[in-house]
């Protein structure tokens, strides 16, 4: 049996998802959101969240066809409140950090998905990592499978650029795509961003105030910006 080598500190994960999407005109959403999850192992939640999806499949209480995978924006209101309230319960406080950002003040250079992402992700991770009490043995950022394959590289680049700046000398740091219905960490990312994100999108802040103590900063990026592109 290989033995696992020992860490004298914890690693470091940052499950990554983002709402609303890169039109950039009238007809787009008026708001882009990326939200990190912030978590050190053991990931307590999601021994309760498997407990609570099989209950859903035993009882054929599903919100939808098959329950694979919790998905907030498909689960029905039954379901979304009771895992809001699950995280607000499981989730440790300040371990959410959200950039927002007010498309329309997005400066025309800016507007191509390959640039902004990595940008905004950039701000992200200053915010998730720059603010972790005491050191870290490793610094692992997950996000939902990318199928593009310049958007991946694009967002590789923007992590291994901003954690080299910004962790000590010889911190690892690793970027990995997983599919969203495999690893929990990434269903409470989808959660937690949903919920930003109807906040900010659509005033309706009743999720959000749910898990608000687990909000360490939502940065509206563009908060002193006023000129307008559209």
């Amino acid at each position: 049996m290989t033995q696992l080598p020992a860490r004298a500190l914890p690693t470091l994960y940052v499950f990554l998802d983002e709402g609303g999407n890169f039109d950039f005109s009238p007809s787009g959403t008026k708001y882009f959101t990326l939200s990190g999850v912030s978590l050190f192992r053991p990931f307590k939640l999601h021994t309760t969240l498997d407990t609570y999806k099989y209950d859903l499949i035993e009882h054929r209480i599903k919100p939808r066809i098959e329950m694979e995978y919790f998905h907030c924006a498909d689960d029905n209101r039954h379901v979304r409140n009771r895992v809001f309230s699950m995280l607000a319960a499981s989730i440790p406080p300040d371990s959410v950090d959200s950039v927002i950002v007010e498309k329309c003040k997005t400066g025309p250079a800016l507007q191509v998905p390959e640039k902004f992402y990595p940008r905004m992700l950039g701000y992200l991770l200053r915010f998730a990592v720059g603010k972790v009490a005491g050191g870290v043995g490793e610094v692992i950022v997950v996000t939902d499978s990318i199928p593009v394959a310049k958007k991946r590289r694009a967002v590789e680049k923007a992590v291994k650029t901003v954690l080299a700046s910004m962790l000590s000398h010889g911190v690892p740091y690793r970027v990995m795509h997983h599919a969203s219905r495999s690893h929990y960490g990434l269903q409470v990312a989808d959660y937690l961003n949903w919920a930003v994100f109807r906040k900010w999108e659509l005033g309706d802040d009743s999720a959000h105030s749910i898990v608000a103590a687990q909000f360490r900063s939502e940065f509206d990026i563009f908060r002193s910006g006023v000129r307008r592109y559209y």
